[in-house]
């Protein structure tokens, strides 16, 4: 991304309003916790990068803000609305919460026996309750746009993993999502397949789509992120400009990390 891009973004973002807020959120197993009192703010348009050692709660974390893993304790508010985890989320809240949050797993969950274009058309018409025809038209439009528009009449198995990645990419924006949350998108593909995904990532990025993106792509999070969170043993250990929290982080744990990343 150009120094320029970055600088515009940077500018976007200082005047935009607050899409997330995570308050004191904490999560359990049992008497395993795997999240501690974690908070953090964002704005519409900003990307943020969670990084950190395996096991540190990072997809707990993303599992939580759409309520896939309800949290043991604090609150969550995405695009205005709320969930608690003193009261258990209403289904309708469940409803709006999930499309105002795509999510981008790492195995791709698509469905098997349903052509491309239906697996991006069909949660278009019953989460939103477009036609069938309204419904293909935005999903050849955004097959397009991840470079598949020649893939819609071929079923998954025809389709690299990069491929079934990128189709899993237009489904989440197919229900016109607020923010999307990305888990480790690259981690099942191999380098060069993996590339094609962060391609189209640092399209939306650069589009203006607010993202929160767990990884271990360390330039990726580094070059497209606004702001990289660090985690560690269930907890925040540092958040702070992508560049500057990545060449020269401030707690002996975290660089402790990005140095056994940057020596593999």
């Amino acid at each position: 991304m150009s120094s320029m891009n970055e600088q515009s973004r940077t500018e976007q973002s200082q005047q935009a309003e607050e899409i997330l807020r995570v308050s004191n959120v904490e999560k359990s197993f049992g008497t395993h916790r795997v999240l501690e009192d974690i908070n953090f703010t964002m704005k519409t348009g900003e990307v943020v990068a969670i990084i950190g050692p395996s096991g540190s709660g990072k997809s707990t974390l993303l599992r939580c803000l759409n309520q896939l893993e309800p949290p043991t304790q604090g609150s969550i508010r995405i695009a205005g609305i709320s969930v608690d985890a003193k009261r258990p989320a209403t289904k309708k809240q469940l409803t709006e919460l999930r499309r105002a949050a795509g999510m981008v797993f790492q195995s791709f969950n698509l469905f098997p026996h349903m052509s491309v274009l239906a697996n991006v058309s069909l949660p278009q018409q019953r989460v939103l309750g477009r036609s069938k025809a309204e419904a293909d038209r935005r999903s050849l439009a955004l097959l397009k746009r991840v470079g598949l528009e020649n893939k819609g009449d071929q079923y998954p198995v025809r389709c690299s993993g990069g491929q079934q990645q990128r189709i899993a990419i237009a489904r989440a924006l197919a229900l016109d999502p607020k923010i999307m949350l990305f888990d480790e998108p690259t981690s099942a593909l191999d380098p060069e397949l993996g590339l094609e995904v962060l391609a189209v990532m640092k399209e939306l990025a650069e589009g203006g789509m607010t993202m929160i993106v767990v990884t271990h792509e360390m330039h990726f999070a580094e070059t497209v992120s606004d702001r990289v969170i660090i985690m560690a043993d269930g907890r925040i250990l540092e958040e702070g400009p992508s560049e500057s929290l990545m060449r020269n982080p401030q707690t002996e744990r975290a660089q402790r990390f990005l140095q056994a990343v940057k020596n593999r």
